[in-house]
């Protein structure tokens, strides 16, 4: 475990290897679970401003669900959650091409919304754990992911790597940096 300012990193973030490739998997990781995607208290709020503009977006499903149950849901445990369709996707899911989306994202890339997804989302297949006064970072290794760790290998991509811009959206330039400068000394 590798202990950076308030955070603990896995040494699978740096020892197994990732890179995402929709094509394979279909953007599964926004459908198969056992509860939504995990949500700040504050991204419920951002969530919810902008609704207005991340509805059109939506599928009809999807629109239903929001109406009748709203931005959130809990999980098992409490945790503030996205809504899903039928216990499947995620209540901000749309299709393109077979592949499920986020229509969050969506409304972000066409310059709606400043909100890009929710940082779980975002930071996906990194778990942040919070203990106490520091938030550990886990690789959820997942069965549906399996493409995605062979494209890792294949191009030689660490998790870690693959999330750099996510990381750099949740904890800034600096402490990436900071990450980086220890990896460096680590290999010399």
């Amino acid at each position: 475990m590798l202990a950076i300012d308030h955070t603990l990193l896995s040494e699978d973030l740096f020892n197994c290897h990732f890179c995402c490739n929709l094509s394979c998997c279909k953007g599964i990781c926004c459908v198969e679970g056992d509860a939504g995607a995990p949500l700040e208290e504050e991204e419920v709020g951002i969530i919810e401003d902008n609704l207005d503009k991340i509805m059109p977006y939506l599928s009809a499903e999807g629109k239903e669900v929001v109406a009748n149950i709203g931005t959130f849901d809990y999980d098992i445990d409490g945790n503030l959650v996205t809504p899903l369709i039928n216990d499947r996707d995620c209540a901000f899911v749309y299709y393109e091409n077979d592949v499920a989306k986020c229509a969050i994202e969506k409304a972000y890339t066409d310059k709606k919304i400043r909100f890009k997804k929710p940082i779980s989302c975002h930071l996906y297949p990194i778990r942040i754990v919070k203990q106490g006064y520091y938030q550990s970072l886990k690789y959820h290794q997942w069965a549906v992911c399996q493409q995605a760790r062979e494209e890792g290998k294949r191009l030689n991509i660490s998790v870690f790597e693959f999330l750099l811009e996510p990381l750099e959206r949740q904890y800034g330039k600096a402490w990436v940096k900071k990450v980086q400068a220890f990896l460096k000394t680590r290999q010399l």
